[in-house]
């Protein structure tokens, strides 16, 4: 078995259009992913064993089951119960969904982590809930979560390959596609794993210049 760079220039500019599908899926998941994460985090501290009980059990099982089997219900399932979804949009979705479980647990840590004095002094202030949020925890809150929150935008973004499963012409399934049409692998293969090197390194890298930058400062009420 020997590389052939005709077949490699032959197969770049399909896996090009994939790594820009890939890229588009792991970037607006990532959006639903800290969304939903922070909503969740918010309803698993509720006082109320109501609220937090079902949404920590709900949280649990999502986490606890293969993104795979949530990809194929999204897509193969649902449309049995009336719901179509494309496949693009059914894999950002189980993405999403699937991280904020993750996610989640990341905001509330960093949220508990804040200091009870800053919550009291939220109150002696007469802050409500959001002003409370808004002002006095996020932004203490927030500079710890960066770099746990980038490292599941990086692992999002190697498990996009599953998207292949339902059909989503993402940067594995294109090199795929073309593998099995021509039966050459080995650059096909190769070049996938280039690709995923050429995002994932500088985003790590990126990742860390976020956690200098945000670095916790004497931020709070005093």
């Amino acid at each position: 078995m020997e590389w052939s760079w005709t077949t490699a220039y032959d197969v770049m500019p399909r896996m090009a259009e994939g790594l820009i599908v890939t890229v588009q899926a792991t970037l607006v998941g990532a959006v639903l992913a800290y969304a939903l994460g922070l909503m969740l985090a918010l309803l698993k501290m509720s006082p109320s064993k109501l609220v937090s009980l079902p949404t920590y059990w709900v949280s649990e099982f999502v986490r606890r089951t293969p993104l795979l089997v949530q990809l194929y219900f999204l897509f193969y399932v649902l449309p049995d119960l009336g719901i179509f979804l494309t496949p693009f949009l059914a894999g950002v979705i189980g993405l999403g969904v699937h991280f904020s479980t993750y996610t989640s647990e990341v905001f509330r840590a960093g949220i508990e982590n804040v200091p009870k004095g800053q919550w009291e002094a939220a109150r002696a202030l007469n802050y409500n809930s959001y002003q409370t949020m808004r002002y006095a925890i996020l932004p203490q809150a927030v500079p710890p979560m960066i770099p746990p929150l980038a490292n599941y935008l990086i692992t999002m973004f190697k498990e996009t390959p599953l998207l292949s499963a339902i059909t989503v012409v993402e940067l594995f399934n294109a090199a795929n596609i073309y593998s099995n049409s021509h039966y050459k692998y080995l650059e096909p293969m190769t070049l996938v794993g280039v690709f995923f090197l050429l995002v994932s390194i500088p985003s790590a890298y990126f990742a860390m210049r976020l956690e200098k930058r945000f670095k916790p400062r004497n931020v709070g009420l005093s």
